[in-house]
């Protein structure tokens, strides 16, 4: 069955925003606003396969935008729901938005909530492209996004792995995680998240040229929100109320986004947590 872009959209706004309003009711209950995240990469996962059943583009490139976005979205939820949600107290970033806000915090938090569904209508632009585009596939692009992919998933997995692995160590209260991927980038983890992005966008480039510069708003977009809003200011603001001079030490030496090799600590002034610095 085959859906007009308008359907398509009107039927991944109504059903994300209905998600997330049980989400939103479910956190007054748990008081625990991590569910968001969860609901936000399990929406994207199940918005690409419903993209990729309800369009009339080549029937592949579709299987692959289905296979590639739900084995993703549905690693990330998996393991935001079981490593955070579930074994931890509320992401200190809700935390802090709860006490800030009082007693205006649910209505807020509602908007929040919803106001990502609409982040999930918007991202859902790569996808939409690339199950629509009728060019023959597999071709060098495809292949390109399923290289960019497979090295960003496997990036992200083990990032996530060895930061779990060093928190459980026993004399890690008070130190930075600066073991194997983190020993690169203070942020691994949201880089390959971007790559992901890049490789989405990769696979909408087969459409043509007039459409498919529309799919690269995606990736620019997650750039935005990690490097500026509600990725790396936020995490490193933390980092630093809780471990100053180790976490300072760690700006000096590593680059915030960028993997590359560490500079030798000279004792400079650290780097800004709102702005990554460029490898040298």
């Amino acid at each position: 069955m085959h859906l007009s872009l308008l359907q398509q959209l009107v039927c991944i706004a109504l059903g994300t925003s209905a998600l997330m309003l049980a989400l939103w009711l479910l956190q007054r209950r748990t008081r625990d606003a991590g569910v968001v995240d969860v609901g936000w990469a399990a929406s994207l996962a199940s918005a690409a396969i419903f993209i990729s059943l309800t369009s009339p583009g080549d029937p592949l490139r579709r299987a692959l935008l289905a296979a590639i976005v739900a084995v993703w979205g549905f690693r990330l939820a998996a393991h935001l729901l079981f490593d955070r949600v579930l074994t931890g107290p509320e992401d200190p970033r809700y935390q802090t938005m709860r006490a800030r806000l009082g007693h205006r915090a649910q209505p807020v938090f509602f908007l929040f909530f919803q106001a990502q569904a609409l982040l999930v209508l918007l991202l859902c632009t790569p996808f939409l492209i690339a199950a629509r585009s009728h060019a023959p596939a597999p071709n060098t692009l495809d292949f390109l996004a399923l290289i960019c992919w497979t090295v960003a998933l496997l990036g992200e997995s083990i990032a996530d792995a060895q930061l779990k692995a060093f928190k459980r160590r026993p004399d890690s209260a008070g130190q930075v995680c600066s073991i194997g991927l983190w020993h690169y980038s203070r942020h691994p983890n949201y880089f390959f998240e971007w790559l992901i992005w890049i490789a989405f966008a990769l696979l909408a480039s087969s459409a043509p040229l007039s459409i498919a510069w529309l799919a690269w708003s995606a990736p620019l977009l997650m750039l935005l929100f990690v490097l500026k809003l509600t990725g790396i200011p936020p995490t490193e603001a933390r980092a630093l109320r809780s471990r100053p001079d180790a976490y300072r030490r760690y700006q000096r030496t590593t680059n915030a986004f960028f993997p590359w090799f560490p500079r030798p600590d000279l004792g400079n002034t650290p780097a800004s947590p709102t702005s990554p610095e460029t490898p040298r």
